[in-house]
């Protein structure tokens, strides 16, 4: 087999660099990362597998193992992949960030006493995160929604937020207003939560994801007529912009509409538009999004469609756990 001039310049520093040389960044990084944001788990971790066969040390191999098992919702073993890249590089901030974000996970599904003896974990990765990285804005907001939602025995507490939203001000003024419309929530000051966010939405690069977050707050609220405008207007300039952290606002509007039961076809709609988009982002995998569509087209009586949605799926993310999956009914 006759190698390409590129491939034949890898094959011969291989044979004189150590693995650890090359590196995951340079050789394979990129790939994943695009399977990340497609939401192609099993074609993912099939390239981690052999890149930590070359080199069992290799700390970023271990992150991303960590987040493609977190899309799949399989909490465990992101946990033992992020704490092995946590080991080897103990000074990353993102990979205690997303080590906080297992254990949270994880803290979400277990009994009260076992979340509480959690709890703690996951504030202590969070600022570690931002104690290695202070100008971390996704740590700094990790933290802050930690601290709004768990008491005060737990590590948590409205006024260790407000003093994270100060240090949010001069990094991200979009998200110290959403850190500040939790916490105003949080308290039961509705009109001043509603004004943070609107504040987010003006403050934000990316509108749309803003937006989507003002359609959740009328969701919450009881105001449904509000969430649906702000639904439209969140996928109007997303479907603009086209630009991954925009995109996400798509799948989050369908999910407000489906579970409110309002506008099924223009869910759909937002799902399939997200789904031929090449935007697509880590943060709605691919699977995910196929798996709620199901359960609409199901819902519309499409159980054709749905079967074909589920079939794409398991293609995709043989290991996902979602709970959903068993209730589209589809034999499988």
């Amino acid at each position: 087999m006759k190698l390409s001039p590129q491939k034949s310049l890898l094959f011969l520093l291989s044979l004189t660099w150590p693995a650890a040389v090359l590196g995951l960044p340079q050789v394979t990084a990129g790939p994943i990362r695009s399977d990340l944001n497609f939401g192609r788990a099993d074609q993912a971790l099939e390239r981690l597998d052999n890149a930590l066969a070359i080199d069992h040390s290799d700390a970023e191999a271990y992150h991303l193992r960590c987040r493609v098992l977190y899309q799949e919702q399989r909490w465990d073993d992101a946990i033992a992949a992020c704490r092995r890249a946590v080991e080897l590089a103990p000074d990353n901030s993102e990979y205690h960030l997303w080590m906080g974000r297992a254990w949270g996970e994880k803290a979400d599904r277990v009994s009260f006493l076992q979340a509480y003896k959690l709890a703690h974990q996951v504030r202590a990765e969070f600022e570690t995160a931002v104690r290695l990285d202070p100008k971390n804005v996704d740590a700094l907001s990790d933290l802050g929604e930690f601290d709004v939602d768990a008491p005060a025995i737990a590590g948590g507490g409205l006024s260790k937020a407000e003093v994270i939203a100060g240090q949010l001000d001069p990094l991200s003024a979009s998200a110290a207003h959403q850190l500040r419309a939790q916490i105003a929530e949080q308290r039961k000051d509705y009109a001043q939560s509603e004004s943070e966010l609107r504040a987010a939405v003006a403050a934000s690069p990316a509108p749309a994801h803003a937006w989507a977050d003002l359609a959740s707050f009328y969701r919450r609220r009881g105001r449904l007529d509000d969430m649906v405008a702000a639904i439209r207007t969140a996928a109007s300039l997303a479907r603009h912009t086209r630009s991954r952290s925009e995109s996400v606002a798509l799948t989050d509007g369908a999910s407000l509409l489906f579970r409110t039961n309002r506008e099924p076809e223009l869910a759909i709609q937002m799902l399939n538009e997200y789904l031929s988009s090449p935007a697509q982002s880590e943060e709605a995998p691919a699977f995910a999004v196929r798996t709620q569509l199901a359960l609409l087209l199901q819902k519309q009586g499409d159980q054709e469609g749905a079967e074909r949605e589920i079939a794409m799926v398991h293609a995709l993310a043989s290991g996902y756990r979602d709970g959903n999956l068993a209730s589209t009914n589809t034999g499988r």
